[in-house]
């Protein structure tokens, strides 16, 4: 039997969609029952995780790592540090699966790309003396 932590302590839970502690770890019912549905929504998740082409779902996540790093690029002041480990983890996920990517790798590629010569950019502007 697994256990899903929550604030009050672990909690014993049957693997099973929508199933619920069979103990009483000294939940309301108004618990019990957003449990289940938690459970039965994480079961509906799972399904559809399994559903969906692997290759589909590295993509997603490389593609978060590439906002990730846009987003510290774009701020006012950019974090190149944070971008830097964002571009690190994309780089190092696309190298790990290269030609298993599907048919977004050139893609996947291009952003890659720009993304590095962006970040190297920025940091040359951020790094030049300003005349203000």
């Amino acid at each position: 039997m697994s256990s899903l932590w929550t604030p009050g302590g672990e909690i014993p839970v049957d693997r099973g969609p929508g199933q619920v502690p069979t103990e009483d770890p000294g939940l309301t019912t108004e618990q019990e029952e957003a449990l289940a549905i938690a459970a039965t929504e994480m079961a509906a998740v799972r399904q559809q995780l399994l559903a969906t082409p692997v290759d589909v779902v590295v993509t997603n996540h490389i593609m978060g790592l590439y906002e990730l790093a846009a987003i510290h690029l774009n701020r006012d002041e950019p974090d190149l540090s944070s971008a830097r480990l964002a571009i690190d983890a994309l780089a190092g996920a696309m190298d790990a699966c290269k030609g298993r990517l599907g048919e977004h790798e050139p893609t996947l590629v291009e952003a890659r790309t720009q993304l590095q010569m962006a970040f190297v950019n920025i940091a040359k502007w951020i790094s030049e003396p300003r005349s203000d």
